[in-house]
């Protein structure tokens, strides 16, 4: 296995050749001290930095936003499986995270790859009624404006989110709210993110997820969140065939395309994919 010093800039979840949210990659021989990690991770500015180094079979790896470390990210996997397939071939990487052990699977593709995420179990339960109020309120959003289909839930895919489906695109487009607050409520709850989702069709999603607990307004596309979406698509037996398509990042002119697939054992693991491409400096 190869190691590299520099940080990777990495595009994930693009929609063809535009759009991705942007990862730092950093491979080396060892782990930086946790200091160090959290540093880089700022300096870049990037929603996440992801951090491996070769560890048993596989990779340990670690992730942090610009304001402290983060159980698993998502686009970070992804960006993570685009540098591994350019440096060390085509193939599954089981990576070790600080809870669990996953895989991602790279293939390179001229300046970028295709990448599949298999995450962390999933889990769900119905969000308290007070949460879903201070929830609301935060967006600005009423109960009537959400998707009675989709009742309000927490759900886990390697990291807890809350998870809002409102009715109409509309108000998904609509989304503001204040990041302080939104920081303290997330980090009050211990949430990753607070993702605000809306139905298009039974497969087809639009998100935004509110990424305050990481000092970041919002992220353009999300993994985790993905995952944690589609374990609870199907704990509430939602129609999803087995596989649904995210469209996010669109609002902030960064469009992504997550490709979500859905096992039928319920808690297991989710495949979450899509391209990567790198970004030149």
């Amino acid at each position: 296995m190869q190691t590299i010093t520099k940080v990777h800039k990495v595009a994930a979840f693009t929609a063809g050749e535009q759009g991705g949210n942007p990862a730092g990659v950093m491979i080396r021989a060892a782990l930086p001290d946790e200091p160090a990690m959290q540093r880089i991770a700022a300096e870049m500015g990037y929603s996440e930095t992801v951090f491996a180094a070769p560890h048993e079979d596989g990779w340990r790896v670690r992730y942090f936003s610009p304001d402290g470390e983060v159980p698993f990210c998502g686009h970070a996997t992804i960006a993570l499986g685009a540098v591994l397939a350019q440096q060390n071939g085509d193939g599954i990487f089981p990576l070790t995270t600080n809870h669990a052990r996953v895989t991602v699977e790279g293939r390179a593709l001229g300046d970028g790859a295709h990448a599949a995420l298999q995450s962390p179990e999933t889990s769900s339960a119905p969000a308290a009624p007070a949460l879903v109020q201070e929830a609301l309120a935060l967006f600005g959003y009423r109960l009537a404006d959400l998707d009675d289909r989709i009742p309000p839930a927490v759900a886990n895919g390697g990291a807890l989110h809350l998870i809002l489906a409102l009715k109409t695109r509309d108000k998904l487009r609509a989304m503001r709210y204040e990041l302080a607050i939104g920081r303290e409520l997330m980090r009050r709850h211990g949430f990753a993110t607070i993702s605000l989702v809306y139905a298009e069709t039974p497969q087809r999603f639009h998100a935004r997820n509110a990424f305050a607990s990481g000092g970041v307004y919002e992220d353009p596309a999300t993994g985790a969140a993905a995952a944690a979406l589609a374990g609870y698509l199907r704990d509430l037996d939602w129609p999803h065939g087995g596989a649904i398509d995210i469209i996010q990042g669109e609002d902030m002119g960064a469009p992504c395309h997550l490709q979500v697939q859905i096992g039928e054992q319920p808690g297991s693991s989710i495949r979450v994919s899509g391209r990567a491409r790198m970004i030149n400096d």
